[in-house]
């Protein structure tokens, strides 16, 4: 949707070794070619924009100052990476950005050199540069280990739990906080980037160890005074008392737009004879694209887009998302309820707790990048009396499963987990990917856990989690539109614990778990017309299993196969212990179970990445023939003695 751009001086860099060759006078053309370049391939492929527009010159300066790859760069998150992936000799592949084979959108160690370490969850990128930094000093070798951060990841406390233990590292460590969204300092001019720029010269940093080494000469009651003068004037005219309290240096606010100030600030850290330092640079979000500078939320991911216009391509019509429908059916429980409320972490709009918080703004909190705290504040309001909906990412809840099952699970708390992006999750890949949740939750005692077969079905589990107070309740959807079915005008109630049969036959029996029931409905289609009487069942719960009607199921069916969008350790392996303890299995039953692979797979659409997976109809017919030593016609195979 866009003509690749004319970049003459991009063209003859590869790698940051070709960029370190050229003039430092060359590097504002370099930039603003490169900014087009990423504009015309992300309208190509879709994927992070605003991000990446920002960090254009910060990228540039990072490379043409730092030895890279072997001083390390490492990437919070990875929405801002895209530059960097342009200038690591990845350009030629750029547009096959977050596309079946090509490159990921974030960072992976196994793609370059220049990946030191794979992200694409947030604020992990000062404790892996702390540990690369602690290995270089220990090893003797040379080398820094350059951190940046930004796009909201200062929000998470590991960010500050890295930084308290930073010191370790020495001069060796760098963390650039990208501030990109004005949350922490105001505008910046010429002024700051001068104070700055002073701030971080050898000159000052001379005078200042000098001052400290005399400092400490004093008595302690004048030595500690002269410390705190020092920190408390700093902070008052740049911001960084906090980070000097951290143990760093604190250098900034700068302009992260204006190379003529961030690499003279750049070449004075990377020599500086001190300890950890904080460099603070203020970007704009989405800088030199008009559309996306103007609505930063809007263009941060995208689809692809005419680069002209701004205009991002609509998606036919069709279903609502099953986002959209949980965030409708929550609002209708809150208008029913006024204990109803909701959390999420820094994901309100991708969560639909947007929605719920324009209607609600007193029941709706939006806690940061900071899923432990979000689910404890959680467990802290249902203590009281509330109705929480703890709305969050099946791959984000991950991070905080020591308070799922201490401050929630053990203690029985009815707090409510609305689980968006539960299964696979196409161009975002691996590391978005919704693979462990109904292991992770359907393991813990008192835990209900459900899965939505349909939007229908999402609305009245909603309604099932709001009138649920004996304990925790969980509700997963996946990524995406519905499958058109009509929304309940009234929800219903579940019985906890109950599935359902949707299709009555007598020989094979599919027990399905969530949204793949519409490919086991095809796999039955399929299996009657080869003479093999099928039914099908939606579970509904993973926990409670409906003990009785999977029995009866067993007992009476020939072959039994569950199908669920979830790892080892799901659905199937909690049938199979129920198979186990029943006695079942000494009979002779043929179960099967078909569930994600054990492997991270890659991005792809995801239609792909579920055939990949073994989960679409084909492949549940293939397993119920095999059980049977059929072939793909329907006739028994011969069996060798």
């Amino acid at each position: 949707m866009s003509e690749i751009p004319v970049t003459p001086l991009l063209d003859t860099v590869d790698t940051p070794s070709d960029l370190r060759k050229l003039d430092q006078s060359q590097l504002r053309q370099l930039a603003d070619e490169l900014r087009a370049e990423m504009i015309s391939a992300v309208g190509t492929t879709g994927g992070h924009l605003g991000s990446g527009l920002g960090v254009v010159e910060l990228t540039t300066a990072i490379h043409y100052v730092f030895d890279t790859p072997r001083d390390r760069v490492i990437w919070d998150v990875g929405h801002q990476a895209y530059p960097h992936k342009i200038l690591t000799g990845r350009r030629s592949r750029i547009r096959t950005l977050r596309q079946g084979g090509g490159l990921s959108g974030f960072t992976k160690r196994s793609e370059s050199e220049y990946d030191p370490f794979g992200a694409a969850h947030s604020s992990t990128s000062i404790s892996a540069a702390l540990g690369f930094a602690v290995a270089n000093k220990i090893a003797g070798k040379p080398g820094k280990a350059i951190a940046v951060i930004g796009d909201g990841a200062m929000s998470a406390g590991m960010a500050y739990e890295a930084m308290n233990n930073a010191e370790q590292a020495g001069n060796r460590l760098i963390v650039i906080l990208n501030d990109n969204d004005m949350s922490i300092a105001p505008p910046v001019g010429g002024l700051s980037s001068y104070l700055a720029r002073i701030v971080s010269s050898r000159e000052f940093l001379s005078i200042r160890e000098l001052a400290r080494k005399l400092a400490r000469k004093l008595p302690k009651a004048l030595h500690s005074a002269a410390r705190k003068t020092d920190s408390f004037a700093r902070g008052m005219a740049m911001g960084g008392t906090l980070f000097e309290e951290l143990g760093f240096y604190y250098v900034g606010p700068i302009d992260g737009h204006d190379l003529e100030h961030l690499i003279p600030v750049l070449e004075n850290v990377r020599d500086a004879a001190e300890g950890p330092c904080l460099i603070h640079v203020v970007t704009t979000k989405g800088k030199g694209y008009g559309p996306a500078e103007e609505s930063a939320d809007k263009y941060h991911g995208v689809q692809k887009f005419d680069v002209i216009t701004g205009a991002q391509a609509k998606a036919p019509p069709g279903p609502p998302s099953y986002t959209s429908v949980f965030a409708k059916a929550l609002i209708a429980e809150g208008e029913r309820d006024p204990t109803i409320c909701a959390i999420t972490a820094a994901m309100p709009g991708g969560t639909g707790v947007d929605s719920f918080g324009a209607a609600f703004p007193d029941r709706s909190f939006d806690v940061g990048i900071a899923e432990q705290h979000a689910v404890t504040f959680a467990a802290g309001l249902a203590a009281q009396g509330m109705r929480p909906f703890c709305a969050i990412y099946s791959t984000f809840l991950q991070r905080a499963y020591d308070q799922v099952v201490h401050d929630v699970a053990i203690q029985n708390l009815p707090v409510r987990f609305a689980i968006d992006r539960a299964g696979l999750v196409g161009a975002d890949g691996a590391t978005h990917a919704g693979s462990f949740d109904v292991t992770y939750l359907a393991s813990l005692p008192n835990f209900v856990v459900m899965a939505a077969a349909d939007e229908a079905e999402l609305v009245n589990m909603v309604h099932t989690c709001a009138m649920h107070d004996s304990g925790p309740i969980a509700v997963r959807y996946p990524r995406g539109n519905g499958t058109g079915v009509a929304l309940p005008e009234v929800p219903e109630l579940l019985e906890i614990g109950k599935g359902r049969i949707v299709r009555q036959g007598k020989k094979v029996a599919i027990l399905s778990l969530g949204t793949r029931l519409a490919e086991a409905l095809k796999a039955a289609d399929i299996l009657d017309a080869k003479g093999l009487s099928t039914t099908v069942a939606d579970l509904r719960f993973a926990k409670p299993l409906d003990v009785e009607l999977i029995r009866k199921l067993l007992i009476s069916h020939e072959v039994a196969v569950t199908v669920e969008e979830a790892s080892i350790g799901g659905l199937g392996a909690h049938v199979l212990t129920m198979a186990s303890d029943e006695g079942l299995i000494d009979g002779g039953l043929k179960l099967r179970t078909l569930r994600l692979p054990d492997v991270f797979q890659d991005h792809d659409k995801p239609e792909l990445q579920y055939k990949e997976a073994g989960l679409d109809a084909e492949s549940i017919v293939e397993t119920v023939l095999k059980a049977l030593r059929m072939n793909s016609v329907g006739v028994v195979e011969e069996v060798r003695a």
